[in-house]
């Protein structure tokens, strides 16, 4: 039962920092995937077929694990403010110069520092949340913190569309404008972050005294358990076997969101519809998903459950990526599509609030880059197969058939997991009887 004194800090830390990160997210993402809305046009203005396409969009990640750990062990030693303003600024303006590539090679190469320079966003904002939000609350938070994701392809696909349109304005491909426009508000909310961000619940002048010194509190005690049982040096948090199998459940999950990201608009423009079209019938899942991940999250942090909330959902997308591949009608694809969408975005939350309960402190920075790190790459091998396998079959349906694999096994991995610490702890209780 919540005390007054919990539910008003909760509420004022919930509306100062959830719509901002939410907001910042947004962006980021954007700027992430649109190369899928870009490929509708660019592909053809440089003559890149699937499987270039493809292995430029996941190269992204290669750029974002390599620097991934040592960008959030940097935040925890300086400060949210000021690293998530840094990365911010960088990757804005690499996303914008994105508009310059005229090959593969170049193609590459921006891809690769476009993850270098957003490498630590993610798992630095799952970090922050940790300072401020007891674990009982978090995957609710990190849901809609999360929402950003799915909100950013349900608005972002038809603006996406439409900018595309702009072919031919001062003699420059509608792409070329798309990553333009789309990169200013990064570089804008960068220095917006250095006024408006708190580091630390010590900081919030913005709390009321009572408010603080609950908070404070609350958050030292919740980092005193995990003191007696948790991991809190740098490799502590690498070597967590636990780390490593969370990294290689969110491989999956992660090869199912970029395969929206960067395909499905290939995938529904297959079809026979216009871009614009594509920009709308693409906005549509996400919606659905945005709904389906708060109210899944909150049944996680209400029942307190985590694993069978990751298995529902990784099995769901996995249908909904066999469906797809067989799908021939629009109506047939959306849906499928829209079920894909909701069992990926309702794996995230409860899947991010597991890591922070055995973490702290530098090991917990360390911990959560490793698992997004490593987790991501799926975000390079999805596309790179996808791609691949588009070139040699003409079809996209071995390589959706190729994620849905990749998804039943982080549910199997996640099931696998929960069975082994359930048994440690009654190992470690009978020891103590």
């Amino acid at each position: 039962m919540q005390t007054e004194i919990e539910k008003r800090t909760l509420r004022r830390i919930t509306w100062r920092i959830v719509p901002f990160i939410m907001l910042l997210y947004f962006i980021a993402y954007i700027d992430r995937v649109n190369i899928g809305f870009a490929a509708l046009t660019m592909k053809q203005d440089l003559g890149f077929s699937a499987s270039v396409l493809g292995f430029g969009a996941g190269i992204f990640f290669w750029g974002y694990f390599m620097f991934e750990v040592p960008s959030n062990i940097i935040l925890h030693k300086v400060g949210a403010r000021l690293w998530i303003a840094r990365v911010m600024v960088t990757w804005g303006m690499i996303s914008g110069a994105m508009a310059f590539v005229d090959g593969a090679t170049s193609f590459y190469v921006m891809r690769f520092l476009l993850g270098a320079a957003e490498a630590g966003f993610f798992p630095g904002i799952i970090l922050y949340l940790s300072y401020w939000f007891p674990a009982r609350h978090r995957a609710g938070v990190t849901a809609f913190f999360m929402a950003a994701a799915p909100l950013s392809t349900a608005i972002g696909s038809p603006i996406s569309a439409a900018l595309l349109e702009m072919d031919g304005v001062m003699n420059l491909h509608g792409w070329q404008w798309m990553f333009i426009l789309e990169a200013i508000p990064a570089l804008l909310l960068g220095v917006v972050v250095l006024g408006f961000m708190t580091d630390k619940p010590e900081k919030a002048k913005w709390l009321k005294e009572d408010e603080r010194a609950w908070l404070i509190k609350t958050m030292a005690d919740e980092n005193a358990q995990k003191d007696k049982s948790g991991k809190h040096g740098i490799l502590r948090g690498l070597a967590d076997p636990r780390v490593l199998g969370l990294a290689l459940i969110y491989f999956g999950t992660s090869a199912g969101l970029y395969t929206l990201g960067i395909w499905a608009p290939q995938i529904i423009k297959g079809l026979g519809v216009s871009s614009m079209a594509v920009g709308f019938l693409n906005a549509i899942p996400p919606i659905v998903s945005v709904v389906a991940m708060v109210l899944w999250s909150r049944h996680s942090d209400r029942t307190g459950e985590r694993t069978w909330h990751v298995i529902i959902a990784c099995v769901a997308a996995a249908v909904g990526l066999v469906i797809a591949a067989g799908a021939n009608s629009v109506v047939g694809l959306i849906a499928a599509l829209t079920l894909v969408n909701v069992g990926i975005s309702c794996a995230k939350p409860p899947l991010w609030s597991m890591p922070t309960m055995f973490l702290s402190g530098t090991a917990a920075a360390t911990g959560i880059a490793t698992i997004n790190s490593i987790g991501n790459l799926g975000g390079f091998v999805a596309p790179s197969v996808i791609g691949w396998i588009k070139d040699s079959s003409g079809s996209y349906a071995g390589g959706l058939y190729f994620v849905a694999g990749l998804l039943v096994f982080s549910a199997v991995l996640t099931l696998i997991m929960s069975r082994f610490q359930a048994r440690e702890r009654n190992a470690h209780v009978y020891q103590k009887v």
